[in-house]
């Protein structure tokens, strides 16, 4: 272990979660109205109908795969009679699924900004910044997922997991991480870029979910053949 897997698994893991804090603090103070998808619905339907699902369903379930794989430890699993070759199994189905569903989603949405000339008008720098970084964090995750296919696959559960929970109580264990295969490496590091730049593109959004519907009053509407007159004041 030398200085720079302590500066790359030590270090920059805080510095991007300090960024996208402050990041999306200041987008939101001074940028409140820029918390938007900048909806291009208008411009193009038919390719976004398609891509648009594809891909946020299948980032939704990698995000889980994720969280699953990184956030509950082996001893669990196997207390609750989970055997591992079953585990991996199904993290390669299902995270395999969703790794591609996303991908290809993200593919349609790239061709519709590149090929409809309104949409990649409203392309902005910082959308030209993410979405090579967004591919390439995709692409080296289902080859991280790809190489369980071994015949000796890399236990992420007994490596980068280790790590990743270590942060939480602030004593980073930087050598489970720096004995990780290189491609789970790339991975990481490709997706801590992604965050970092995260508050300072469209994926902010994300921080937007309407949850406050669920706590809205009813919306009265009149029906259909109601009628709309105004009724005349009672003569006095």
């Amino acid at each position: 272990m030398n200085h720079l897997h302590i500066a790359l698994w030590g270090v920059l893991p805080y510095l991007v979660v300090a960024l996208l804090v402050t990041g999306t603090a200041w987008r939101y103070r001074y940028d409140r109205f820029g918390f938007t998808t900048r909806s291009s619905q208008l411009h193009e339907h038919r390719l976004l109908s398609v891509g648009g699902p594809l891909f946020h369903y299948g980032l939704l379930f990698v995000v889980a795969g994720h969280a699953m794989g990184l956030l509950i430890p082996e001893s669990l699993t196997e207390r609750l009679g989970v055997h591992e070759w079953l585990y991996h199994v199904n993290a390669l189905a299902v995270g395999g699924t969703a790794g591609l569903a996303t991908l290809a989603g993200l593919g349609i949405l790239l061709h519709r900004r590149l090929r409809v000339p309104a949409v990649r008008a409203a392309t902005s720098r910082s959308d030209r910044a993410v979405h090579p970084v967004l591919a390439t964090v995709l692409l080296s995750g289902l080859f991280a997922t790809a190489t369980t296919l071994a015949p000796h696959p890399y236990d992420y559960r007994r490596g980068v997991a280790l790590w990743f929970r270590s942060l939480f109580t602030l004593d980073p264990d930087v050598a489970a991480m720096s004995h990780a295969p290189l491609a789970y490496q790339a991975h990481a590091l490709l997706g801590m870029t992604l965050f970092a730049l995260w508050p300072f593109s469209r994926l902010v959004h994300a921080f937007t979910a309407p949850v406050g519907y669920l706590a809205r009053p009813y919306v009265v509407y009149r029906s259909r053949g109601a009628s709309t007159r105004i009724p005349a004041a009672p003569r006095r």
